[in-house]
């Protein structure tokens, strides 16, 4: 009861200093925890992360005992030198989270080059053929991050976006079908680019066992950048669309058409009821002369 009564006591104490400004600092600290486990989440750091808050916390204990007179003084002597690698070891995913910070809100976005409905009906098209035959591919859709970097490493093509294009290029043991295609809006602008392998745990679990190479680069391109990644199992013929370090499989090309017209709206199929519009308000007020009619 006395320690009941003593914990009763300190929260009362800590209820009444409570105002608006101390509620705004503890959400401020807590957004700043989020923001940093968020980024952190389903990588190598993690461990790492875990490793540092138990050392710092065996550290505590046994320096704060006055029994430990010298492993204390080492550890005062040593801390700051710890503190200071911290920056070194997560290198990576504080520039991956400034990365993601600076991609937030609308003042800090580049230029979004949309893809036509005809070049999404493409992406599935040949997704689903690719299937069918299980020809492995790997094709990143830009969406506002720019993708110069990684296309340098391929081949140049810049062409008009078709599915016999994509089928060709992904036919196995021909030049192109290694690596990446790389889609900004309309246009294929290189194939066989190299992307960014993903460090994260994500492919390690039991249930990934028939992911590859070609899922571990889609997983590295969209922790790298916001680009939406279809990809097609050379194995399974499974088709999965990646976005944000996460995987969604087993999709079909119905699925796989509502995901990417949800990833880039507006794209709508030309027998919706906005583009029968546009149709008839260019018949009624644009109709064409005797001789085009000839």
């Amino acid at each position: 009861m006395e320690i009941l009564n003593t914990l009763l006591y300190n929260l009362g104490f800590l209820f009444e200093r409570l105002n608006w400004l101390s509620i705004l600092d503890l959400a401020l600290v807590t957004l700043v925890f989020f923001f940093v486990l968020s980024a952190l989440r389903n990588t190598q750091a993690v461990m790492v992360l875990r490793g540092i808050i138990l050392v710092i916390v065996l550290l505590g204990l046994l320096s704060s005992q006055e029994i430990l007179p010298a492993f204390s003084w080492l550890v005062r002597t040593t801390l700051p030198a710890l503190l200071l690698s911290v920056p070194v070891i997560f290198a990576p995913e504080i520039r991956y989270a400034l990365e993601r910070l600076g991609r937030t809100g609308p003042f800090f976005r580049s230029s979004n080059l949309r893809p036509a409905y005809s070049t999404l009906e493409a992406v599935v098209l040949s997704a689903g053929r690719l299937s069918r035959l299980k020809h492995g591919a790997l094709i990143v859709l830009q969406r506002q991050d720019d993708l110069s970097r990684y296309i340098k490493t391929g081949v140049i093509l810049d062409a008009q976006i078709t599915p016999e294009l994509l089928l060709q290029i992904f036919y196995p043991n021909t030049p192109l079908h290694d690596g990446g295609v790389i889609l900004r809006g309309n246009r294929v602008m290189a194939a066989s680019c190299v992307m960014p392998l993903s460090t994260s745990d994500a492919l390690n679990a039991p249930t990934a066992h028939q992911m590859g190479l070609r899922h571990r680069a889609a997983l590295g391109t969209s922790e790298t950048s916001d680009a939406v990644v279809v990809v097609v199992s050379e194995e399974t013929g499974n088709i999965s669309i990646v976005y944000n370090g996460r995987i969604i499989g087993r999709l079909d090309t119905e699925r796989l058409r509502n995901i990417l017209q949800t990833f880039f709206p507006g794209e709508t199929s030309p027998t919706s009821f906005r583009e029968w519009g546009k149709r008839l308000f260019s018949a009624l007020f644009h109709p064409r002369s005797g001789k085009e009619d000839e």
